[in-house]
């Protein structure tokens, strides 16, 4: 099983994208049309079921972070979007739903994530929850528009006034008809998706690819009902909903360049990104992310809590080890992937790729 986000702002790798459009899908879940700046469209390039970061006011002066899925997807034309469900006392979905509206810019890093498909042409099964449905809405769409398979999306919500994208869902049904088939689960009607009801639905689409996303305990239901299935665990990905602790838009102030990797005490890193090898002192219980960005080096990054794998690369000689690992399984470990931004030198010279 896998868990899985106009010029450039300060600070390396953001951008300023404004807000062309909110939408209200639901009484309490808003959609951001963003437009994508021109001079960094390419690195606003995502696979579907991504997500953004986006830098907001936080409650206290300093600035917070949020990751919200998109729900728009690569392969359709369409903008850049992402949906916000109000939580109650979320300081991060409220703020969004009650301050963002058309004409105001927000400070956000690339997409990023893991939850996405690697092949588009298989039959899917999705199994989404509330504003889970957002990454998932993302697959389906690039899975009808540039792909061949099927697709199945059960979606479990509260009642009918809860369905977001329901229009949307509606209309990609009725343009997709021999390949979209979406079983809505409303608890008002069904109770709730506990694993032994979700399994009586589930079992005609056990075959497939899944990808499951919603609320912790609607996860866990519909992982167990596959697995009772019998669905192997490296079949089923879940996106985990989680909440930034640190600002991650604060980077380390410049330290190290390239020319300095033998000064000082520590371990030098060869760090192959984007075709070329960058050399730098990596001094001990410092994490490989903040010496590459104070290096200068564009390292990709998102929650910088080793939560999301957006920072993911693979030690191909010398050791590391990691302070936290929240995303990552054993085959990722045995092939030699780590979190950079959670890794730290075990020996004098460690090569690194992120190829």
């Amino acid at each position: 099983m896998s868990d899985s986000v106009p010029g450039p702002a300060p600070g390396a790798r953001t951008h300023r994208l404004r807000v062309v459009d909110v939408v209200a899908e639901t009484a309490d879940a808003r959609t951001l049309v963003l437009q994508a700046p021109e001079d960094g469209a390419d690195r606003f390039a995502y696979r579907p079921g991504q997500f953004l970061t986006l830098k907001l006011p936080g409650a206290d002066g300093r600035s917070a972070a949020r990751c919200y899925s998109l729900a728009s997807s690569p392969h359709t034309g369409e903008p850049l979007k992402v949906t916000v469900k109000r939580v109650a006392g979320g300081y991060g979905s409220n703020w969004v739903c009650d301050r963002v509206a058309a004409g105001h810019e927000l400070e956000v890093l690339p997409p990023a994530g893991t939850f996405t498909p690697s092949d588009l042409d298989t039959d899917l099964l999705l199994v989404a929850g509330g504003s889970g449905i957002t990454p998932v809405l993302s697959i389906a769409k690039s899975a009808l528009a540039a792909g061949r398979g099927g697709v199945t999306l059960l979606y479990a919500n509260r009642d009918e006034g809860s369905v977001i994208f329901r229009d949307e869902l509606r209309r990609l049904t009725e343009a997709h008809p021999d390949r979209l088939l979406v079983i809505h689960w409303l608890e008002s009607l069904q109770g709730l998706p506990v694993a032994g009801r979700l399994a009586g639905a589930l079992a005609p689409y056990t075959g497939r690819e899944t990808f499951v996303c919603g609320p912790g305990p609607m996860m866990d239901a519909a992982e167990q009902a596959l697995r009772t299935l019998g669905v192997p665990g490296e079949r089923i990905h879940r996106e985990r909903f989680f909440s930034l602790s640190g600002d991650v838009f604060d980077l380390p102030a410049p330290a190290v360049g390239e020319e300095s990797a033998s000064a000082g005490p520590g371990t030098t890193a060869d760090v192959e990104l984007d075709g070329e090898t960058h050399t730098v002192a990596w001094p001990q219980g410092t994490v490989l992310l903040d010496v590459l960005l104070a290096a200068g080096v564009d390292a990709p990054y998102s929650c910088r809590e080793g939560a999301c794998s957006a920072c993911t690369c693979r030690v191909v000689t010398g050791e590391v080890k990691m302070l936290r690992n929240e995303i990552l399984d054993d085959q990722d470990l045995a092939e030699g992937y780590v979190l950079a931004c959670q890794s730290v030198p075990l020996t004098d010279r460690v090569g690194i790729t992120y190829t």
